[in-house]
């Protein structure tokens, strides 16, 4: 019996502490903690870390938000990432930023940061923003023409996209809870994966031909 209650006190305590646990990146235990990219060591989350005497001192900021990105792309977007890839100084600090410009008619196509929840501001233009909920909440699509200076929300894995509306260029600057919110892009995912998904599997799920699937795959075979 009391081995029975224990084990109960020990699976509440997980239900109630996994959310907190889970909410973001593992809390700092120093101030800086600059990324070693070249470090050999093996390291769960985030990376190890250089000596502060090697570090420099600019770490702290990063101009590379401020140049508009290339929007020549089958897209019509141009995504600009400052990630802990990018930006060693937000290692073990759970923040990135990205920047996104778009042509008329562009789109940041339908996708899911896994390990992230998002918060953005358009900053030129207007961009229909998608968010899609799960299948617990209805499956449901919530959008808005979302303008400059104006803000949006995405919670950490659903699915979302960014369209312009416009008639000119638009660009947003979006913010993560991770220094690393990974993004897994659905359509090259479903039809540029490496090895391929089987056919037969799409023709199924996606209740079309397999003439269909293999036209997409070819679209996808360079990658995005």
């Amino acid at each position: 019996m009391g081995c029975s209650k224990t084990l109960v006190a020990g699976l509440l305590a997980m239900l109630f502490l996994a959310p907190t646990i889970l909410a973001t990146d593992p809390d700092p235990l120093q101030d800086f903690c600059v990324a070693d990219l070249d470090g050999k060591a093996i390291s769960v989350n985030g990376h190890t870390c250089k000596p502060m005497s090697e570090a420099g001192d600019d770490f702290l900021f990063s101009s590379k938000l401020a140049k508009a990105g290339n929007t020549s792309t089958p897209n019509g977007s141009a995504v600009t990432e400052l990630d802990v890839a990018e930006w060693p100084g937000t290692n073990t600090l759970g923040v990135s930023m990205n920047r996104v410009d778009f042509a008329p008619g562009g789109t940041n196509p339908p996708h899911i940061h896994p390990r992230a929840t998002e918060i953005g501001i358009v900053m030129k233009g207007e961009l229909l923003v998608g968010i899609l909920s799960s299948l617990d909440s209805g499956n449901k699509l919530y959008s808005r023409v979302v303008r400059a200076g104006e803000t949006f929300l995405i919670p950490r894995g659903l699915m979302h996209f960014q369209f312009n509306v416009g008639k000119t260029e638009a660009s947003m600057v979006v913010s993560f809870n991770s220094q690393n919110p990974g993004i897994v892009f659905v359509p090259l995912t479903l039809f540029g994966s490496n090895p391929p998904i089987p056919t037969p599997v799409l023709t199924k799920a996606l209740r079309v031909e397999a003439g269909v699937v293999e036209l997409l795959k070819s679209k996808f075979a360079a990658g995005f």
